[in-house]
């Protein structure tokens, strides 16, 4: 790494204080709960009975010191880049030739979403692999997100992040990298190769914003696909409608007025588990709870990331700037030139039409799997792991990079 001094990167551990943690589980204790109606599960929202359990594990048996031992166990650094705290990790591969990937998470996750990837990604030797496909992994957070926040100027949008992105990875000594990204980390993923075609070898996505279908195809429109292709579009307009109908309260909110909603989540640590649980319970390949897909422990380490940061309004702000930014970055946006892979999980609510990918993406890898949702990363490691492995070894082997 770059000297610390030259770039201000500065040595970070994880070491929060004790008094938060015994508010925290003194909020816990006084909670005021709503009236809930019987027999409506999940229509109305988080059902009480359950927020109730999971409440009482998380004060209870919810261990926070042996995440955080277990989040120290990455090398982290803050720096300041463009006005704004950047918290990340930079775990070196023991591989001399590791490819430098930067993940980037999105909303509601953190950092925390690759707690399982990190591994086999930066030493795939000891996981299994083939030692070629070793990559040097940077993880930070969003500006606003957890750890790196919360910002304390307007303007925090895609572009700006992924500008950051550049920086960062510059005073890393990278080059040349690739990026990989789901939910916002899609898009800044996405505008890294767009926005910086000379820097990025190659982009990995598991979600491609604007690739849906966002109203019903016609007839003409239908008989012109594949029938594989046609099937999808029908999905993925099936998909969207719902989500549009039922989905979307979050976004608008979080769009439109987020220091408002910011009082409510930051004085109320179920209220901010609510509002983050219950995309995990929409979003993931999970029948009923979201435990079903992902690690109840897990689960409650991501909310408290915004929850002891106080993150909750500062998060929601980048949002806020997709929906009203102004000047360079609201003109038409190029094409993307990068090398992109997609992988495509089937219960990730935006259901991508390549057709209408590849209009704005150089797609060179398409891959469709039978399992797994919008968290990826924490659903299914092994499978998000394998594909960006291929991905940059077909890469390497066409001498992209």
């Amino acid at each position: 790494m770059t000297s610390s001094t030259a770039d201000g990167i500065r040595p970070f551990r994880l070491a929060i204080p004790q008094s938060d943690l015994d508010d925290l589980h003194d909020r816990l204790d006084r909670t005021r709960w709503p009236d809930a109606l019987p027999g409506v599960g999940w229509s109305y929202g988080v059902p009480r009975d359950y927020l109730r359990e999971l409440v009482r594990y998380w004060r209870h048996e919810y261990d926070w010191r042996a995440a955080e031992a277990r989040l120290n166990e990455w090398p982290q650094f803050t720096t300041t880049i463009d006005g704004a705290n950047v918290h990340f990790a930079h775990i070196r591969s023991p591989e001399p030739d590791a490819v430098p990937l930067i993940i980037t998470h999105g909303w509601p996750g953190s950092i925390v979403e690759f707690l399982d990837v990190i591994g086999p990604l930066t030493d795939p030797a000891a996981h299994g692999g083939d030692p070629a496909d070793a990559f040097h992994v940077v993880v930070p957070g969003i500006p606003g997100f957890g750890l790196s926040g919360p910002t304390e100027e307007t303007g925090w949008e895609a572009r700006r992040v992924a500008d950051a992105w550049v920086e960062l990875m510059a005073r890393l000594g990278y080059e040349r990298f690739g990026a990989q990204g789901g939910d916002w980390g899609a898009a800044i993923s996405r505008e890294l190769g767009r926005a910086h075609p000379d820097r990025v070898i190659g982009v990995h996505l598991n979600l491609l914003p604007g690739a849906q279908a966002t109203r019903e195809p016609t007839r003409e429109e239908l008989d012109v696909l594949s029938p594989g292709e046609r099937e999808r579009a029908l999905t993925s307009w099936r998909r969207w409608s719902a989500w549009s109908r039922e989905g979307t309260g979050y976004a608008v909110l979080q769009s439109t007025r987020p220091q408002t909603l910011a009082y409510a989540l930051t004085d109320s640590p179920v209220g901010q588990l609510a509002w983050i649980i219950e995309k995990f319970r929409e979003w993931t390949d999970s029948e009923e709870l979201p435990e079903e897909a992902v690690d109840r422990d897990r689960l409650l380490t991501n909310v408290m990331l915004y929850w002891l940061t106080g993150t909750a309004g500062s998060s929601a702000r980048i949002y806020y700037e997709r929906t009203h930014t102004t000047g360079r970055v609201a003109a038409p946006q190029e094409p993307s030139t990068v090398p992109t892979a997609l992988a495509l999980f089937p219960a990730e609510p935006q259901v991508p039409l390549r057709h209408k990918a590849e209009r704005s993406e150089n797609i060179v890898r398409w891959t469709e799997f039978d399992r797994g949702g919008h968290f990826a990363a924490m659903e299914e490691p092994d499978l998000l792991v394998g594909d960006v492995r291929a991905f940059f070894r077909e890469l390497r082997e066409k001498g992209v990079g």
